[in-house]
């Protein structure tokens, strides 16, 4: 059997002009990931990473504790499967058919669009995203031009069994990503309806750990969101 990590980027920088990246606070996360790794004794022997900058930077503020002793960190393996859905991308082009459709939805988005704090911002544009998501989900939607929930799900789940498909037993691989192929892991790994993977989405925590015990055939959930290598000043969503 091997052990698969996969982890949540750090906090990336919401509400500016370029949210791929991490912040200083996602900095300082994914540094909490590889020192906790390098005092626990944890041998990472193949790591992996989408393509996104948020989601390489982790990897690579990760890399710079779990060597600060010496210690070898495996030349990272890129893969685009592993990317984020552009949840930009969903919102441009559902949101105009959604507001029009349901009231509820039309009501998150003047709400969003009338917010001028920067707290009431982030809860008022999460409900709406919350709501978006559930119709992308659904596919409930006539509006196309973007990458479908189906499309998401297969090429993230391909990702992953081709990555445990390689792996040779008794390997620990680390594999950092976003929430929402994380959701899926967890979905797959259960077999719950696939709304599931959204609703675990909002709850996984940036730089959060989430562990599976796995060989070609067979992958067990040890651990699901994971903080304990975090103080409570850098627990975030966003």
């Amino acid at each position: 059997m091997s052990v698969l990590y996969i982890v949540r980027h750090g906090q990336a920088a919401f509400f500016t002009d370029d949210y791929d990246r991490l912040s200083e606070t996602g900095i300082e996360q994914g540094r909490r990931v590889g020192s906790f790794w390098r005092e626990d004794n944890t041998e990472i022997n193949e790591v992996y990473s989408g393509s996104l900058k948020r989601q390489v930077q982790t990897a690579e503020a990760s890399a710079e504790t779990y060597s600060a002793e010496g210690k070898s960190w495996p030349e990272l393996k890129v893969l685009d499967e592993l990317n984020e859905y552009n949840a930009d991308r969903i919102m441009e082009k559902l949101k105009p058919e959604l507001t029009e459709k349901y009231a509820h939805v039309r009501k998150l988005a003047s709400d969003y669009n009338t917010a001028n704090k920067k707290r009431q911002r982030y809860r008022t544009f999460h409900r709406l995203l919350e709501a978006v998501m559930y119709y992308y989900i659904a596919g409930e939607y006539e509006s196309d031009g973007f990458e479908t929930w189906r499309e998401f799900h297969d090429r993230v789940t391909n990702a992953y069994s081709r990555i445990r498909n390689k792996v040779r037993s008794g390997r620990k691989v680390a594999v950092f990503t976003s929430g929402g192929p994380i959701g899926v892991s967890i979905q797959t790994c259960l077999n719950a309806p696939e709304q599931q993977a959204g609703y675990l989405n909002w709850r996984v925590y940036n730089a959060s750990i989430t562990q599976f015990t796995f060989s070609k055939n067979r992958i067990s959930l040890d651990h699901f969101n994971s903080i304990g290598h975090l103080p409570k000043d850098l627990w975030t969503y966003r």
